[in-house]
């Protein structure tokens, strides 16, 4: 029985590389700065499918390179990365895994803002040092019953909005345009949003369009008492300009999932007390990463097959 080539491009989780080799013969990529993919020409004139994850992508210039390719198909949902445009062109089908880390990416974006508001990390510090012995921890921000932003109420930011409405919570947001059916208040200024809120959540998608979409004046607008909570990418925010808004009181706190040059986190970051953070984890659960790689291989085998994929991009 002939099997399928598939191009590999960067590390995947252990039980879907393993899938992967068991149905298919598995082809590592080069390095995403080699202009081709492959150095070998007739192995690339095989690849049927191109498999990656959100973070790693696939250079748009190596697709007319592999002239077999039937499917893109990514591990996440970031498409900031994915040829989107090129795919598009070609009449190639690009799968990736929404909804099934809905749940765990708000859980966390929860997780993050209570932290940040009541400063249980910072506590349990401040309890492991020995400085509960010399006197009372300092007062923090209650979260039950304040304003909360949302920037980006696509399924994730709908998700955190029906936690928060359990926390009893004043909720509006800031999109694209208005969302169908849903019951919280649309601002179209994000600047508006963050001089209303208490807490500012990014759920919104990467990418050149959002590109440090929250600045120095949303950061100023939010506040010296407000706290920002970053689940979305990176890039969303302008990284600088954050931490000097958290350096000369701006800016009251911060609790972030995501940076811009991951896994490096500024070293002004690491020593601040009233910030919060998380090696990007937010889909990061044994139920969710096994759902999004199961979806993965859903999305491949469509693709190969000439079958609409269950999640496609393009």
């Amino acid at each position: 029985m002939n099997r399928t080539t598939v191009l590999q491009i960067g590390p995947l989780m252990p039980a879907l590389e393993a899938a992967l080799r068991e149905q298919h013969d598995v082809l590592g990529a080069q390095a995403l700065t080699a202009d081709a993919p492959l150095a070998d020409r007739a192995d690339a004139a095989r690849v049927a499918a191109v498999v990656t994850s959100a973070p790693v992508g696939v250079p748009a210039a190596w697709l007319p390179q592999l002239p077999a390719l039937k499917v893109v198909s990514s591990f996440g949902v970031g498409l900031d990365r994915l040829p989107l445009d090129a795919a598009r062109a070609a009449g190639l089908p690009v799968g990736y895994t929404p909804d099934v880390l809905n749940d765990c990416v708000a859980d966390l974006a929860m997780g993050l803002l209570i932290d940040g508001a009541r400063r249980i990390a910072a506590a349990d510090r401040f309890v492991r040092r020995g400085d509960w012995l010399q006197g009372r921890y300092p007062l923090t921000t209650r979260v039950s019953g304040k304003r909360l932003g949302i920037v980006g109420l696509g399924r994730i930011g709908q998700a955190v909005a029906r936690r928060a409405a359990g926390f009893d919570m004043d909720i509006a947001y800031t999109n694209r345009g208005t969302a169908d059916g849903v019951p919280w208040r649309f601002e179209p200024s994000l600047q508006a949003l963050a001089l209303w809120a208490d807490f500012l959540v990014l759920t919104v998608a990467g990418g050149a369009g959002t590109r440090h979409l929250v600045n120095a004046e949303v950061l100023r607008a939010l506040g010296p008492k407000g706290l920002l909570v970053n689940v979305a990418r990176g890039s969303v925010v302008d990284q600088a300009a954050l931490i000097a808004s958290l350096q000369n009181g701006e800016l009251g706190g911060a609790a972030l999932d995501v940076f811009d040059d991951e896994p490096r986190v500024p070293a002004e970051l690491l020593v601040m007390e009233q910030v919060v953070l998380a090696p990007h984890m937010a889909s990061g659960t044994h139920d969710t990463r096994q759902a999004m790689a199961d979806l993965c291989l859903a999305n491949l085998r469509a693709g190969l097959t000439g079958e609409p994929l269950p999640a496609g991009a393009v």
